[in-house]
Protein backbone atom coordinates (compact mmCIF):
# COMPACT_ATOMS: atom_id res chain seq x y z
CA UNK A 1 0.00 0.00 0.00
CA UNK A 2 1.44 3.45 -1.20
CA UNK A 3 1.70 6.10 1.41
CA UNK A 4 -1.67 8.07 1.19
CA UNK A 5 -0.69 11.39 2.85
CA UNK A 6 2.03 11.36 0.54
CA UNK A 7 0.36 10.90 -2.75
CA UNK A 8 -2.38 13.43 -1.31
CA UNK A 9 0.03 15.84 -0.99
CA UNK A 10 1.18 15.37 -4.16
CA UNK A 11 -1.89 15.52 -5.83
CA UNK A 12 -2.92 18.76 -3.98
CA UNK A 13 0.38 20.37 -5.35
CA UNK A 14 -0.03 19.81 -8.73
CA UNK A 15 -3.31 21.23 -8.83
CA UNK A 16 -2.05 24.48 -7.23
CA UNK A 17 0.96 24.18 -9.43
CA UNK A 18 -0.76 23.51 -13.23
CA UNK A 19 -3.82 25.77 -13.82
CA UNK A 20 -3.28 27.87 -16.79
CA UNK A 21 -4.17 25.46 -19.31
CA UNK A 22 -7.05 24.76 -17.88
CA UNK A 23 -7.67 28.14 -16.77
CA UNK A 24 -7.73 28.74 -20.83
CA UNK A 25 -9.66 25.51 -22.06
CA UNK A 26 -12.87 26.65 -19.24
CA UNK A 27 -12.53 30.37 -20.79
CA UNK A 28 -12.59 28.85 -24.65
CA UNK A 29 -15.57 26.50 -23.75
CA UNK A 30 -17.21 29.82 -22.09
CA UNK A 31 -16.59 31.87 -24.86
CA UNK A 32 -17.66 29.15 -27.46
CA UNK A 33 -20.82 27.65 -26.00
CA UNK A 34 -22.45 25.35 -27.74
CA UNK A 35 -26.29 23.25 -27.54
CA UNK A 36 -26.26 19.74 -27.28
CA UNK A 37 -25.23 17.50 -29.22
CA UNK A 38 -23.48 20.56 -31.42
CA UNK A 39 -20.66 20.73 -29.00
CA UNK A 40 -17.86 20.26 -31.49
CA UNK A 41 -15.19 23.13 -30.57
CA UNK A 42 -16.14 21.90 -27.03
CA UNK A 43 -15.69 18.45 -27.04
CA UNK A 44 -12.66 19.50 -29.35
CA UNK A 45 -10.77 21.29 -26.33
CA UNK A 46 -11.10 18.52 -24.08
CA UNK A 47 -9.95 15.86 -26.74
CA UNK A 48 -6.83 17.85 -27.51
CA UNK A 49 -6.29 18.54 -23.52
CA UNK A 50 -6.27 14.85 -22.58
CA UNK A 51 -4.28 13.84 -25.66
CA UNK A 52 -1.80 16.64 -24.73
CA UNK A 53 -1.39 14.84 -21.25
CA UNK A 54 -0.87 11.49 -22.46
CA UNK A 55 -4.01 9.86 -23.14
CA UNK A 56 -5.83 7.65 -25.33
CA UNK A 57 -8.92 9.02 -26.59
CA UNK A 58 -11.15 7.33 -28.31
CA UNK A 59 -13.75 9.78 -30.23
CA UNK A 60 -17.50 9.68 -31.57
CA UNK A 61 -18.34 6.93 -29.20
CA UNK A 62 -21.74 5.49 -29.05
CA UNK A 63 -23.08 7.32 -32.23
CA UNK A 64 -22.31 10.86 -31.17
CA UNK A 65 -19.85 12.72 -32.96
CA UNK A 66 -19.62 15.27 -29.70
CA UNK A 67 -18.88 11.97 -27.25
CA UNK A 68 -15.38 10.65 -26.16
CA UNK A 69 -13.59 8.39 -23.56
CA UNK A 70 -10.34 9.71 -22.66
CA UNK A 71 -8.11 6.37 -21.25
CA UNK A 72 -4.75 6.52 -18.89
CA UNK A 73 -3.65 3.31 -17.41
CA UNK A 74 -4.68 -0.50 -17.67
CA UNK A 75 -5.92 -3.01 -15.24
CA UNK A 76 -8.04 -2.90 -11.96
CA UNK A 77 -9.04 -0.53 -10.24
CA UNK A 78 -11.15 1.45 -13.23
CA UNK A 79 -11.94 5.35 -11.88
CA UNK A 80 -14.61 7.03 -13.78
CA UNK A 81 -14.62 10.75 -13.94
CA UNK A 82 -17.11 12.67 -15.77
CA UNK A 83 -17.13 15.71 -18.03
CA UNK A 84 -20.01 17.73 -19.21
CA UNK A 85 -19.75 20.52 -21.87
CA UNK A 86 -23.19 21.77 -23.32
CA UNK A 87 -24.46 25.06 -23.14
CA UNK A 88 -28.08 26.35 -23.09
CA UNK A 89 -30.37 28.52 -25.08
CA UNK A 90 -31.10 32.01 -24.42
CA UNK A 91 -28.20 32.70 -21.60
CA UNK A 92 -25.33 34.26 -24.19
CA UNK A 93 -23.61 36.97 -20.89
CA UNK A 94 -21.07 39.60 -21.63
CA UNK A 95 -18.35 38.58 -18.91
CA UNK A 96 -17.60 42.11 -17.66
CA UNK A 97 -21.36 43.41 -16.76
CA UNK A 98 -23.12 42.44 -13.77
CA UNK A 99 -26.41 43.02 -15.04
CA UNK A 100 -27.99 40.84 -17.99
CA UNK A 101 -25.91 41.53 -21.08
CA UNK A 102 -26.11 39.41 -23.79
CA UNK A 103 -23.27 39.50 -26.19
CA UNK A 104 -25.60 38.36 -29.13
CA UNK A 105 -29.27 38.61 -27.69
CA UNK A 106 -31.01 34.83 -27.95
CA UNK A 107 -27.10 32.75 -28.21
CA UNK A 108 -26.34 30.02 -25.86
CA UNK A 109 -24.26 30.86 -22.69
CA UNK A 110 -23.23 28.51 -19.80
CA UNK A 111 -25.86 28.81 -17.54
CA UNK A 112 -25.14 25.85 -15.74
CA UNK A 113 -21.00 26.32 -15.64
CA UNK A 114 -20.54 22.93 -17.78
CA UNK A 115 -17.20 24.80 -18.86
CA UNK A 116 -16.04 24.20 -15.70
CA UNK A 117 -17.61 21.02 -15.24
CA UNK A 118 -16.00 18.98 -18.42
CA UNK A 119 -12.18 20.84 -17.82
CA UNK A 120 -12.62 20.51 -14.18
CA UNK A 121 -13.25 16.77 -14.67
CA UNK A 122 -10.41 16.30 -17.30
CA UNK A 123 -8.10 18.48 -14.84
CA UNK A 124 -8.88 15.48 -11.87
CA UNK A 125 -8.33 12.58 -14.68
CA UNK A 126 -4.90 14.63 -15.47
CA UNK A 127 -4.12 14.76 -11.74
CA UNK A 128 -4.73 11.01 -11.29
CA UNK A 129 -2.81 9.98 -14.16
CA UNK A 130 -0.02 11.95 -12.54
CA UNK A 131 -0.05 10.54 -9.54
CA UNK A 132 -0.11 7.17 -10.69
CA UNK A 133 3.02 7.57 -12.77
CA UNK A 134 4.69 9.20 -9.97
CA UNK A 135 3.95 6.44 -7.33
CA UNK A 136 3.68 3.74 -9.41
CA UNK A 137 -0.32 2.77 -8.75
CA UNK A 138 -1.76 0.23 -10.18
CA UNK A 139 -5.43 1.00 -12.13
CA UNK A 140 -6.83 2.64 -15.05
CA UNK A 141 -8.81 5.70 -15.29
CA UNK A 142 -11.34 7.30 -17.50
CA UNK A 143 -12.72 10.43 -18.65
CA UNK A 144 -16.40 10.10 -20.22
CA UNK A 145 -16.99 13.09 -22.38
CA UNK A 146 -20.49 12.86 -22.34
CA UNK A 147 -23.01 15.80 -24.73
CA UNK A 148 -26.22 16.73 -24.03
CA UNK A 149 -26.70 16.44 -20.75
CA UNK A 150 -29.37 19.54 -20.31
CA UNK A 151 -31.74 17.18 -22.55
CA UNK A 152 -30.80 13.84 -20.30
CA UNK A 153 -29.51 12.79 -23.38
CA UNK A 154 -26.20 11.68 -23.92
CA UNK A 155 -25.72 9.18 -20.91
CA UNK A 156 -27.95 7.08 -21.44
CA UNK A 157 -26.72 6.21 -25.16
CA UNK A 158 -23.33 5.49 -23.71
CA UNK A 159 -24.48 3.39 -21.66
CA UNK A 160 -26.98 1.76 -24.09
CA UNK A 161 -23.34 1.02 -25.89
CA UNK A 162 -21.41 -0.71 -23.21
CA UNK A 163 -18.97 2.54 -22.33
CA UNK A 164 -19.75 2.35 -18.73
CA UNK A 165 -18.96 -1.69 -18.41
CA UNK A 166 -16.08 -2.45 -16.27
CA UNK A 167 -16.03 0.58 -14.14
CA UNK A 168 -15.50 0.34 -10.64
CA UNK A 169 -16.48 3.70 -9.58
CA UNK A 170 -17.86 7.09 -11.26
CA UNK A 171 -16.35 10.36 -9.70
CA UNK A 172 -18.09 13.85 -10.80
CA UNK A 173 -18.94 16.96 -9.31
CA UNK A 174 -20.91 20.21 -10.35
CA UNK A 175 -20.85 23.57 -9.77
CA UNK A 176 -23.80 25.07 -7.49
CA UNK A 177 -25.46 27.94 -5.25
CA UNK A 178 -23.65 25.95 -1.93
CA UNK A 179 -20.27 23.52 -1.08
CA UNK A 180 -22.37 19.86 -0.15
CA UNK A 181 -20.90 16.31 -0.72
CA UNK A 182 -23.89 14.33 0.38
CA UNK A 183 -25.43 11.34 -1.11
CA UNK A 184 -27.84 11.91 -2.82
CA UNK A 185 -30.81 10.95 -5.36
CA UNK A 186 -32.32 12.13 -7.96
CA UNK A 187 -35.67 11.33 -9.87
CA UNK A 188 -36.13 9.26 -12.66
CA UNK A 189 -37.38 11.05 -15.61
CA UNK A 190 -38.94 11.09 -19.31
CA UNK A 191 -39.32 13.43 -22.42
CA UNK A 192 -41.57 12.25 -24.87
CA UNK A 193 -43.78 13.55 -27.73
CA UNK A 194 -46.87 12.31 -29.57
CA UNK A 195 -47.87 13.20 -32.81
CA UNK A 196 -50.80 13.27 -34.03
CA UNK A 197 -52.22 12.61 -37.37
CA UNK A 198 -55.80 13.87 -38.61
CA UNK A 199 -57.77 15.23 -41.87
CA UNK A 200 -57.91 18.76 -42.55
CA UNK A 201 -61.21 20.00 -43.67
CA UNK A 202 -63.28 23.30 -43.95
CA UNK A 203 -64.29 24.76 -40.68
CA UNK A 204 -68.18 25.13 -42.15
CA UNK A 205 -68.45 21.23 -42.81
CA UNK A 206 -66.16 19.92 -40.28
CA UNK A 207 -67.28 16.56 -40.21
CA UNK A 208 -65.35 15.55 -43.48
CA UNK A 209 -62.38 16.22 -40.97
CA UNK A 210 -60.81 14.31 -38.00
CA UNK A 211 -59.17 16.94 -35.75
CA UNK A 212 -55.73 16.37 -34.13
CA UNK A 213 -55.95 19.01 -32.31
CA UNK A 214 -58.79 17.18 -30.60
CA UNK A 215 -57.10 14.24 -30.03
CA UNK A 216 -54.03 16.31 -28.58
CA UNK A 217 -56.26 18.19 -26.39
CA UNK A 218 -58.25 14.90 -25.33
CA UNK A 219 -54.39 13.53 -24.39
CA UNK A 220 -53.76 16.49 -22.27
CA UNK A 221 -57.68 16.18 -20.82
CA UNK A 222 -55.95 12.23 -19.82
CA UNK A 223 -52.81 13.07 -17.61
CA UNK A 224 -54.91 16.10 -15.65
CA UNK A 225 -57.26 13.25 -14.23
CA UNK A 226 -54.39 10.80 -14.16
CA UNK A 227 -51.81 13.14 -11.63
CA UNK A 228 -54.33 12.33 -9.05
CA UNK A 229 -53.94 8.25 -9.82
CA UNK A 230 -50.39 8.46 -9.43
CA UNK A 231 -48.37 8.11 -6.38
CA UNK A 232 -47.24 11.65 -5.30
CA UNK A 233 -43.41 10.55 -4.17
CA UNK A 234 -42.25 12.52 -1.47
CA UNK A 235 -42.93 15.99 -1.67
CA UNK A 236 -41.54 18.66 -1.96
CA UNK A 237 -37.91 17.36 -3.06
CA UNK A 238 -39.14 14.66 -4.61
CA UNK A 239 -42.20 14.66 -5.85
CA UNK A 240 -43.43 12.95 -9.06
CA UNK A 241 -44.65 15.25 -11.48
CA UNK A 242 -46.06 15.51 -15.19
CA UNK A 243 -45.88 18.24 -17.29
CA UNK A 244 -47.28 18.75 -21.07
CA UNK A 245 -47.07 21.48 -23.61
CA UNK A 246 -48.54 21.70 -27.65
CA UNK A 247 -45.40 22.60 -30.07
CA UNK A 248 -46.73 22.26 -32.91
CA UNK A 249 -50.32 22.50 -34.26
CA UNK A 250 -51.60 23.31 -37.51
CA UNK A 251 -53.08 24.62 -39.58
CA UNK A 252 -53.41 27.61 -37.30
CA UNK A 253 -56.09 28.94 -38.52
CA UNK A 254 -59.76 29.00 -36.83
CA UNK A 255 -62.16 28.17 -39.96
CA UNK A 256 -59.53 25.29 -41.14
CA UNK A 257 -60.03 21.47 -38.57
CA UNK A 258 -56.31 21.06 -37.72
CA UNK A 259 -54.80 17.58 -39.21
CA UNK A 260 -51.72 17.62 -37.05
CA UNK A 261 -50.92 18.54 -33.04
CA UNK A 262 -47.75 17.32 -31.06
CA UNK A 263 -47.80 17.01 -27.68
CA UNK A 264 -44.85 17.24 -25.72
CA UNK A 265 -44.62 15.49 -22.25
CA UNK A 266 -42.32 15.01 -19.55
CA UNK A 267 -42.35 13.55 -16.13
CA UNK A 268 -40.19 13.18 -13.14
CA UNK A 269 -40.63 10.10 -10.67
CA UNK A 270 -39.07 9.01 -7.38
CA UNK A 271 -38.17 5.61 -8.99
CA UNK A 272 -37.50 4.10 -11.98
CA UNK A 273 -40.14 1.75 -11.55
CA UNK A 274 -42.76 4.49 -10.76
CA UNK A 275 -41.77 6.25 -13.89
CA UNK A 276 -42.58 3.24 -15.94
CA UNK A 277 -45.53 2.61 -15.04
CA UNK A 278 -46.74 6.22 -15.35
CA UNK A 279 -45.22 6.37 -18.80
CA UNK A 280 -47.14 3.22 -20.08
CA UNK A 281 -50.61 5.36 -18.56
CA UNK A 282 -49.53 8.05 -20.48
CA UNK A 283 -49.25 6.02 -23.42
CA UNK A 284 -53.09 4.90 -23.29
CA UNK A 285 -54.01 8.71 -22.83
CA UNK A 286 -52.22 9.21 -26.32
CA UNK A 287 -53.98 6.03 -27.64
CA UNK A 288 -57.21 6.91 -26.10
CA UNK A 289 -57.46 10.25 -27.51
CA UNK A 290 -56.44 9.06 -31.18
CA UNK A 291 -59.16 6.33 -30.54
CA UNK A 292 -61.96 8.66 -29.41
CA UNK A 293 -60.91 11.42 -32.62
CA UNK A 294 -60.17 8.77 -35.46
CA UNK A 295 -56.70 9.87 -35.98
CA UNK A 296 -53.28 8.24 -35.67
CA UNK A 297 -50.40 8.80 -33.11
CA UNK A 298 -47.05 8.22 -33.38
CA UNK A 299 -44.61 8.26 -30.30
CA UNK A 300 -41.30 9.84 -30.03
CA UNK A 301 -38.83 9.06 -26.97
CA UNK A 302 -36.59 12.11 -26.60
CA UNK A 303 -35.12 10.53 -23.63
CA UNK A 304 -35.78 8.01 -20.31
CA UNK A 305 -33.37 8.17 -17.27
CA UNK A 306 -33.70 6.09 -14.30
CA UNK A 307 -33.47 7.42 -10.70
CA UNK A 308 -29.67 8.06 -9.06
CA UNK A 309 -28.71 5.14 -6.44
CA UNK A 310 -26.92 7.40 -3.68
CA UNK A 311 -23.25 5.92 -2.61
CA UNK A 312 -22.84 7.10 1.25
CA UNK A 313 -19.57 5.20 2.00
CA UNK A 314 -17.93 7.14 -1.70
CA UNK A 315 -19.76 10.41 -0.69
CA UNK A 316 -18.27 10.31 2.60
CA UNK A 317 -14.99 10.24 0.93
CA UNK A 318 -15.77 13.19 -1.12
CA UNK A 319 -16.74 14.65 2.39
CA UNK A 320 -13.57 13.96 4.30
CA UNK A 321 -11.61 15.36 1.43
CA UNK A 322 -13.29 18.80 1.00
CA UNK A 323 -12.56 18.97 4.73
CA UNK A 324 -9.04 19.04 4.04
CA UNK A 325 -9.02 21.06 1.57
CA UNK A 326 -11.67 23.09 2.77
CA UNK A 327 -14.16 25.64 0.35
CA UNK A 328 -13.26 28.08 -2.45
CA UNK A 329 -12.07 30.94 -0.66
CA UNK A 330 -13.57 34.07 -2.67
CA UNK A 331 -12.08 37.44 -2.84
CA UNK A 332 -14.01 40.17 -1.43
CA UNK A 333 -14.23 41.61 -5.01
CA UNK A 334 -15.71 38.22 -6.09
CA UNK A 335 -18.42 38.69 -3.20
CA UNK A 336 -19.45 42.09 -4.47
CA UNK A 337 -19.98 40.91 -7.89
CA UNK A 338 -21.99 38.37 -6.71
CA UNK A 339 -23.85 40.88 -4.55
CA UNK A 340 -24.00 43.32 -7.25
CA UNK A 341 -25.75 40.37 -9.62
CA UNK A 342 -28.17 39.99 -6.45
CA UNK A 343 -29.18 43.49 -7.02
CA UNK A 344 -29.45 43.02 -10.28
CA UNK A 345 -31.86 40.50 -10.15
CA UNK A 346 -33.93 42.30 -6.92
CA UNK A 347 -32.74 39.07 -4.52
CA UNK A 348 -31.09 39.76 -1.06
CA UNK A 349 -27.36 40.51 -1.24
CA UNK A 350 -26.07 37.63 0.73
CA UNK A 351 -22.86 36.96 -1.63
CA UNK A 352 -21.35 33.54 -2.40
CA UNK A 353 -21.35 30.72 0.20
CA UNK A 354 -18.40 30.26 2.40
CA UNK A 355 -19.32 27.42 4.49
CA UNK A 356 -19.17 23.43 3.62
CA UNK A 357 -23.07 21.85 3.99
CA UNK A 358 -23.93 18.88 6.13
CA UNK A 359 -23.16 15.49 5.23
CA UNK A 360 -26.42 14.34 4.28
CA UNK A 361 -28.74 12.19 2.02
CA UNK A 362 -31.82 13.56 0.46
CA UNK A 363 -32.55 14.79 -3.01
CA UNK A 364 -31.08 16.72 -5.54
CA UNK A 365 -31.88 18.37 -9.10
CA UNK A 366 -32.39 15.76 -12.27
CA UNK A 367 -29.40 15.15 -14.09
CA UNK A 368 -28.60 12.06 -16.74
CA UNK A 369 -25.75 10.66 -14.13
CA UNK A 370 -28.16 8.75 -12.67
CA UNK A 371 -27.55 6.67 -15.28
CA UNK A 372 -23.68 6.02 -14.23
CA UNK A 373 -25.00 5.34 -10.70
CA UNK A 374 -26.61 1.67 -11.53
CA UNK A 375 -23.34 0.63 -13.36
CA UNK A 376 -21.36 1.29 -10.12
CA UNK A 377 -21.15 3.19 -7.15
CA UNK A 378 -21.26 6.83 -7.86
CA UNK A 379 -20.98 10.32 -5.63
CA UNK A 380 -20.75 13.94 -6.56
CA UNK A 381 -20.00 16.95 -4.43
CA UNK A 382 -21.95 20.01 -5.48
CA UNK A 383 -19.21 23.12 -5.23
CA UNK A 384 -19.65 26.71 -4.61
CA UNK A 385 -19.27 28.82 -7.81
CA UNK A 386 -23.25 30.94 -8.40
CA UNK A 387 -25.23 32.32 -5.45
CA UNK A 388 -28.31 31.76 -4.43
CA UNK A 389 -31.47 33.82 -5.18
CA UNK A 390 -31.63 33.43 -9.11
CA UNK A 391 -31.86 29.86 -9.17
CA UNK A 392 -29.76 28.22 -12.30
CA UNK A 393 -29.51 27.90 -15.61
CA UNK A 394 -29.55 31.83 -15.40
CA UNK A 395 -27.31 34.89 -16.94
CA UNK A 396 -26.15 35.02 -13.28
CA UNK A 397 -24.80 31.92 -13.21
CA UNK A 398 -23.16 32.31 -16.33
CA UNK A 399 -21.35 35.24 -15.63
CA UNK A 400 -19.89 33.80 -12.31
CA UNK A 401 -19.02 30.83 -15.20
CA UNK A 402 -16.69 32.63 -16.41
CA UNK A 403 -14.94 34.74 -13.73
CA UNK A 404 -12.46 33.40 -10.99
CA UNK A 405 -15.08 32.36 -8.82
CA UNK A 406 -15.47 29.84 -11.59
CA UNK A 407 -11.94 29.16 -11.53
CA UNK A 408 -12.05 28.66 -7.76
CA UNK A 409 -14.35 26.06 -8.12
CA UNK A 410 -13.16 24.12 -10.24
CA UNK A 411 -9.94 24.04 -8.74
CA UNK A 412 -11.72 23.10 -5.80
CA UNK A 413 -13.28 20.41 -7.63
CA UNK A 414 -10.17 18.84 -9.40
CA UNK A 415 -8.45 18.51 -6.18
CA UNK A 416 -11.16 16.34 -4.10
CA UNK A 417 -12.16 14.10 -7.26
CA UNK A 418 -8.12 13.52 -7.81
CA UNK A 419 -8.17 12.84 -4.09
CA UNK A 420 -10.62 10.73 -3.44
CA UNK A 421 -9.76 8.94 -6.43
CA UNK A 422 -6.34 8.37 -4.35
CA UNK A 423 -8.40 7.16 -1.71
CA UNK A 424 -9.70 4.06 -4.28
CA UNK A 425 -6.37 3.47 -5.18
CA UNK A 426 -4.49 3.01 -2.36
CA UNK A 427 -7.25 1.41 -0.04
CA UNK A 428 -9.10 -0.71 -2.05
CA UNK A 429 -11.19 -1.48 1.46
CA UNK A 430 -13.09 1.83 0.56
CA UNK A 431 -13.58 0.74 -2.83
CA UNK A 432 -14.84 -3.07 -1.73
CA UNK A 433 -17.25 -1.50 0.72
CA UNK A 434 -18.22 1.00 -1.89
CA UNK A 435 -19.16 -1.51 -4.13
CA UNK A 436 -21.13 -3.51 -1.38
CA UNK A 437 -23.49 -0.73 -0.32
CA UNK A 438 -24.00 -0.20 -3.95
CA UNK A 439 -25.05 -4.01 -4.31
CA UNK A 440 -27.08 -3.50 -1.85
CA UNK A 441 -29.40 -0.84 -2.88
CA UNK A 442 -29.43 -2.29 -7.02
CA UNK A 443 -31.34 -5.14 -4.92
CA UNK A 444 -30.65 -7.41 -7.76
CA UNK A 445 -31.33 -5.10 -10.71
CA UNK A 446 -29.10 -4.64 -13.32
CA UNK A 447 -28.54 -1.58 -15.51
CA UNK A 448 -30.82 -1.51 -18.76
CA UNK A 449 -30.94 1.71 -20.62
CA UNK A 450 -34.44 2.65 -21.12
CA UNK A 451 -34.37 3.93 -24.96
CA UNK A 452 -35.65 1.89 -27.56
CA UNK A 453 -33.12 -0.23 -28.86
CA UNK A 454 -33.77 0.78 -32.24
CA UNK A 455 -33.37 4.09 -31.65
CA UNK A 456 -30.31 6.65 -33.10
CA UNK A 457 -28.96 9.98 -31.08
CA UNK A 458 -30.97 13.05 -32.78
CA UNK A 459 -27.99 14.46 -33.82
CA UNK A 460 -29.57 17.09 -35.81
CA UNK A 461 -30.79 18.55 -32.56
CA UNK A 462 -30.22 22.49 -32.46
CA UNK A 463 -27.93 22.15 -35.98
CA UNK A 464 -29.81 25.12 -37.01
CA UNK A 465 -29.70 27.13 -34.07
CA UNK A 466 -26.30 26.98 -33.61
CA UNK A 467 -25.40 27.50 -37.48
CA UNK A 468 -27.03 30.84 -36.71
CA UNK A 469 -25.25 31.50 -33.47
CA UNK A 470 -21.85 30.37 -34.99
CA UNK A 471 -22.07 32.69 -38.01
Amino acid sequence: MKNLKEVKDYIVQWNEENTQEFYETEKFIWEHPELSLQEFESSAALIDLMKKNGFEVETGVAGMPTAFIATYGSGRPVIGISAEYDALPGLSQDGEKLEKCPVVPGAPGQGCGHNLLGTGGAKAAIAVKNAMEKFGLQGTVKLFGTPAEELCLGKPYMGRAGCFDGVDAFLDWHPWSYTKANYDSCQAYFSKKYHFKGRTSHGNSPWHGRSALDAGQLMGHGIDILREHIYPGNPPDAANTINYTYTATGPEFPSVVPDYTTVWVIGRFTTTEEMLDTLKRVDNCAKAGAIATETTVEEEVITVTHHKIPNKVLAERFYKNMETIGVPAFSEEEQEKAKAIQRAIGQPETGLPTELDPFEGGFTVLCDTSEYSWCAPYAAPWIAMGMQGCGWHHWGVARCAGDTMGQKSMDCAAKVISMTAADLLCQPEILEAAQAEWRERMDGRVYECLLPADQEPPLDLNRDIMEKYRK
